[in-house]
């Protein structure tokens, strides 16, 4: 089964400046679930003029509660409990046409539910944006906006695959009951209220609880995004920092995640 999910905005901030504020995005007061960014490749195309760029998240995260009670236990293994989850992002930047797209997807529990983002932005079109004098381009450079288009796919796949008897006993799990189950063709088990429903119908379902916790999360992304654009008009890239390590030091302290885990590590090693 398959989920689609639509929207288009705007930022009432030029091109230059979001797709800037794009790559310093996090930390913000908005994301402070997000525990880490790695650029793993960036590189940029002298033949096309367009960045590419890589980059792996590290977020706090776990799957909704409501999509954990439709799950019998045990299937997600020990990944349910870290409570954290990898984000891949994709992203090319066209600064000479004025567009970047991206495309965002979860690594972590794909066989429950994949989700894949791509957004397209782009600078509406504005006459002399690289013509005319200096004063017109640092006029659009102050002003402007930039539409953004986000499609997101949401794509279940629980219960696919997986043979017949191992469904069965996901079927008793779901259902409450705590018999010893007869796994023959000829001895079906007794199906309660959940187990009752089909694979299809634990899909959709699993996947309009995904759309839902995208709607609010995209909602708290363009919050987190004009934030940091306020930041980068008000004071340039010195107070996109300055900000960045204030909203570091609100959530890790002001010795940082890096340095806290580096003590507590020598701690261990002193004590032994």
């Amino acid at each position: 089964m398959v989920k689609f999910y639509e929207s288009s905005f705007s930022y009432d901030y030029p091109f230059p400046a979001v797709s800037l504020a794009y790559f310093l995005r996090y930390p913000n007061p908005y994301a402070k679930h997000v525990l880490s960014t790695d650029v793993i490749d960036r590189h940029f195309d002298p033949d096309s003029q367009r960045l590419l760029t890589t980059r792996l998240h590290l977020k706090r995260s776990k799957l909704p509660p409501a999509v954990l009670k439709l799950l019998p236990k045990g299937i997600l293994g020990s990944n349910s409990d870290t409570g954290q989850s990898y984000i891949l992002e994709k992203s090319i930047v066209d600064i000479r046409e004025g567009w970047m797209t991206t495309e965002t997807k979860n690594l972590e529990w794909t066989g429950v539910l994949s989700v894949v983002e791509k957004q397209h932005y782009k600078r509406p079109v504005q006459p002399h944006f690289l013509g005319g004098s200096s004063g017109e381009t640092q006029d659009n450079l102050k002003h402007g906006k930039t539409e953004v288009t986000t499609s997101t796919t949401f794509v279940s796949r629980f219960g696919q695959g997986v043979p017949r008897a191992i469904r069965r006993k996901a079927e008793v799990e779901r259902s409450g009951r705590d018999t010893e189950v007869d796994m023959s063709d000829d001895n079906p088990p007794k199906k309660g209220f959940l187990s009752s429903w089909s694979t299809s119908s634990l899909q959709r379902t699993i996947e309009a609880i995904g759309m839902r916790r995208t709607r609010e999360a995209l909602l708290k992304s363009k919050d987190g995004m004009n934030v940091v654009l306020g930041r980068l008009r008000s004071g340039g890239l010195v107070e996109v920092l300055e900000g960045m390590r204030r909203d570091r030091e609100a959530m890790y302290g002001p010795e940082g995640p890096w340095k806290r885990a580096w003590k507590q590590g020598k701690s261990i090693e002193d004590d032994e």
